[in-house]
């Protein structure tokens, strides 16, 4: 099991609707997924589940978050249905011990799961910050509040298979995604062909040297019993790809490998040089860099599309099956389909063609993606 995360310094880059659709490529490929949604904005939760049914987990879970051990006595069950992962990590966040049994995922399809993200993370994010030094001391608390997101991701693979988890994150650069980047396998970046994601790029390269140089002095200093918790290698960087970037259209522009605008085309050539310099050599060790260079898929998903993405997360499902699903919706569920039309869904039948090559384009990226996860 890899465990990956997707990450950007940059927000509105398409990073959870990458990471849905990535989930449900390699699902449908046959590999078993699971999605953990630690971005407290929950875009990815949101792409995969219905508002009601994320309603009612929040709903139920309120009294655990104010009080986990308290209503965990007054309601057990509760771990039989799926639970954010705020819920998850909340025994840990409280310092009791973990439950027996862990909930269940909540299921997306055949292949893929989802544990859904909470408004209300950053709590776990403050009891990071407040027992960071702790973990220098070796203290068992702090180190399991570290290494917590992690531990949990394998007791999951553990009990349903999973040989991949995909971690969405927010664009922070805080001490939450400290922890995520550092405790993770490997993380790409989705990146818009601009003068942000440049710097973003930047930013994540120079986080992560202070971010390992912290960890190594960690290592350093404990036990071989408590280093085993954290993983045996810094996180790797497994490549780029661009995502929501114009495509070419005009006669008068020059033609260029990727089909995009000249006006996007000269920030992707930066891409590559921006990675070799600012992302140091010590985490991508396992990808050449001339594949480092080459955005994942080449050019396979990088161009917008348009209002596709809308479209699939209101009929929950990704970009290349709303045919399938606009079709059984027509057949088994009017109401809701004319729900979504009052509220300004529109569907083309003409764009069925364009929505499965989606699929296929998908596919190519998902595969050359696994290439590189096979490095770790």
């Amino acid at each position: 099991m890899k465990i990956i995360s997707v990450f950007n310094n940059k927000g509105g880059v398409g990073k959870s609707t990458l990471t849905y659709h990535l989930g449900n490529s390699l699902a449908e490929l046959g590999h078993k997924v699971l999605m953990v949604d630690l971005d407290p904005q929950c875009n990815l939760t949101i792409c995969a589940m219905m508002e009601e049914t994320l309603h009612q987990i929040w709903e139920e879970e309120d009294s655990f978050i104010d009080d986990y051990e308290r209503a965990l006595v007054q309601n057990p069950e509760i771990v039989n249905t799926p639970r954010s992962i705020h819920f998850i990590l909340k025994p840990a966040e409280d310092g009791i011990s973990e439950p027996q049994n862990i909930p269940p995922p909540y299921s997306i399809g055949g292949n893929i799961d989802l544990l859904p993200g909470r408004l209300s993370l950053h709590k776990y994010e403050n009891k990071i910050a407040e027992r960071w030094s702790g973990v220098y001391q070796g203290d068992n608390l702090s180190i399991r509040t570290v290494t917590n997101i992690r531990s949990i991701c394998q007791r999951y693979a553990e009990i349903h298979n999973y040989e991949y988890v995909l971690i969405d994150t927010s664009p922070s650069l805080g001490i939450l995604n400290k922890v995520i980047m550092s405790t993770v396998d490997g993380f790409f970046i989705p990146a818009q062909p601009d003068m942000f994601s440049l710097y973003g790029i930047r930013n994540i390269g120079n986080a992560l040297q202070l971010w390992q140089r912290e960890f190594t002095s960690i290592y350093s200093l404990l036990s071989d019993d408590r280093r085993s918790k954290f993983p045996s290698h810094f996180v790797q960087f497994l490549g780029f790809t661009i995502y929501n970037a114009k495509k070419y259209t005009r006669d008068n522009e020059p033609f260029n490998e990727y089909n995009l605008a000249q006006a996007h085309y000269q920030y992707v050539t930066q891409i590559p040089d921006t990675i070799i310099n600012f992302i140091q050599e010590s985490n991508r060790t396992r990808v050449p860099d001339e594949l480092i260079s080459r955005p994942i898929g080449g050019s396979a998903i990088i161009h917008s599309h348009n209002t596709f993405p809308a479209m699939a997360q209101a009929l929950k499902c990704p970009m290349w099956r709303v045919p399938e699903v606009y079709a059984g919706l027509e057949s088994t569920n009017l109401d809701y389909l004319l729900f979504l039309m009052q509220n300004g869904f529109e569907y083309n039948r003409g764009n069925n063609g364009r929505l499965r090559e989606i699929g296929e384009n998908y596919r190519i990226f998902t595969k050359d993606l696994i290439t590189r996860i096979n490095t770790l």
